[in-house]
């Protein structure tokens, strides 16, 4: 009997300490997953002050993992910000700019790297499930820059022939759903999205257990129009805005609960965060960025700064709050860090930011974060505990009607006819413009400003003996 007991006894023994030894290893290669909102507010999670959302799973992610204050996506909008935080770069270095529809004939360019085409190189298993939104066209989607698995919609879920304005201003064809590069749905609604989505992704972290994986969950919602299932219909404070954010809090515990159930908790990266701000023309179906100042499609602090939030349970401390900038750009190089990657072979604008999020620093590896707009505008920049903005144009609802249920209100346009420069670390709503008491820093940000046009341009304003670049890409 015990000749028969102690060899099972000894393989169950090793049997256990192999897979502690996997599930702890230095040596094993985290896996990522990367959880994007669209049209998020600032404040639109429990943890960076919703006064009338729960959202208990991105609350407890927060207290188990670090949470981010200063967080800017790489652009007001929806195309570029994923542009930037795909490759690393500022999105007009790579010709992306504004939200590409279906009349749009371009997309990503074949020669950029993102960060699933850097994964794989590693033997990553890599995924999308949700809204791409960088070329529609064959050449351009997520199967060709990377992505092993694709579900989901190829631009923004507005651009279909439901739009509150669609004839008098839009012609939008019908929205596809794909598997892959095959259209496997034309959809009239929206409301089992989200459910699928997450159904996806739970599916392909069982099925990936055994290997590292890139998992990447852009969410379509809260971007309007707003769709949630019947489980969360009626449940928030917030209206039908707070009930899908809520569902979008749901898909994340789900997501959490299948990495625990699977052993992989400890050594995975899970990021969450949003592409822009909030959408404010549409009122009561829009988020909240305050005390941010303005909103999507602006380089106020409202349409750029995020709720951030990153989890990963061998490398950081629970609990933890950072405050230092961090830009979207970043990510790349500092999961190419974190995963023994090669950078890509063309210039990108990212830094390892490891250090800043866990803590151990408090110097930004970056000098200063470069606002741009529209096609190549320089709106603005972030620099230390200041952010400075050149004469531009931008929207506003200031004064105006907001919209209401789905319809939206109207902007009007504002002319910022002088340099405003803002102490954001103790005046994060940008009320005190106090340019003329800091005409040195105001100088030190006009010297950065003019190295980063040399490079990237700006076509608001040409220097002196020095060339207005085009778009496109820009090395």
């Amino acid at each position: 009997m015990y000749r028969i007991l102690l060899p099972l006894l000894f393989l169950c023994f090793c049997s256990c300490q192999n897979k502690a030894t996997k599930k702890s290893s230095p040596n094993t290669p985290p896996n990522i997953v990367l959880i994007l909102t669209d049209d998020q507010g600032y404040q639109d999670v429990g943890v960076f002050g919703s006064p009338n959302i729960e959202t208990p799973n991105l609350d407890q992610m927060a207290s188990e993992g670090v949470k981010l204050t200063n967080y800017y996506a790489a652009q007001a909008v929806c195309s570029a910000s994923r542009a930037g935080l795909l490759t690393g770069c500022y999105p007009n270095r790579i010709g992306i700019h504004n939200a590409l529809g279906p009349d749009n004939t371009h997309g990503i360019n074949s020669e950029e790297t993102t960060i699933a085409e850097m994964l794989k190189t590693k033997g990553y298993k890599t995924a999308i499930f949700g809204k791409w939104h960088l070329g529609h066209h064959p050449e351009f989607m997520p199967n060709r820059h990377g992505f092993d698995e694709y579900f989901g919609i190829p631009y923004s879920n507005d651009m279909w022939p439901y739009h509150p304005q669609q004839g008098p201003i839009f012609n939008f064809p019908d929205l596809p759903l794909y598997e892959n590069e095959t259209v496997i749905d034309t959809l009239t609604e929206q409301s089992q999205l989200t459910t699928q989505i997450t159904e996806r992704s739970v599916d392909f972290i069982n099925r990936n257990k055994e290997n590292p994986f890139f998992l990447y969950v852009p969410h379509p919602q809260p971007h309007v129009p707003l769709f949630v299932s019947d489980k969360f219909k009626g449940k928030s404070k917030r209206g039908l805005y707070g009930d899908v954010i809520m569902e979008i809090d749901w898909s994340v515990g789900q997501i959490m609960d299948a990495l625990k159930k699977n052993g992989l908790e400890d050594n995975t990266i899970v990021i969450y965060t949003s592409d822009n701000g909030p959408w404010l023309s549409y009122g009561n179906h829009a988020g909240s960025a305050l005390p941010l100042r303005e909103g999507k499609g602006t380089a106020w602090e409202g349409g750029q700064r995020e709720p951030f939030i990153i989890k990963y349970p061998n490398k950081l401390q629970a609990g933890k709050v950072v405050d230092v900038s961090v830009m979207a750009i970043d990510l790349l190089p500092t999961l190419a860090s974190l995963t023994q990657s090669k950078l890509p072979e063309l210039t990108i604008d990212g830094k390892d930011v490891w250090k800043v999020i866990s803590g151990e620093t408090t110097k930004s590896p970056q000098k200063a974060y470069f606002f741009y707009y529209r096609v190549n505008e320089l709106f603005g920049v972030r620099y230390g505990k200041w952010k400075m903005y050149f004469p531009h144009r931008y929207r506003t609802m200031e004064g105006q009607d907001p919209g209401k249920d789905g319809q939206p209100g109207e902007y009007r346009m504002v002319d910022l006819e002088e340099i405003e420069l803002y102490d954001v670390e103790n005046d994060e709503s940008e009320t005190q413009n106090i340019a003329d008491q800091h005409p040195q820093i105001v100088t030190e940000i006009k010297l950065l400003a003019n190295d980063m046009r040399s490079r990237l341009g700006d076509s608001l304003l040409e220097l002196e003996g020095s060339e207005t670049r085009q778009p496109g890409r820009l090395d």
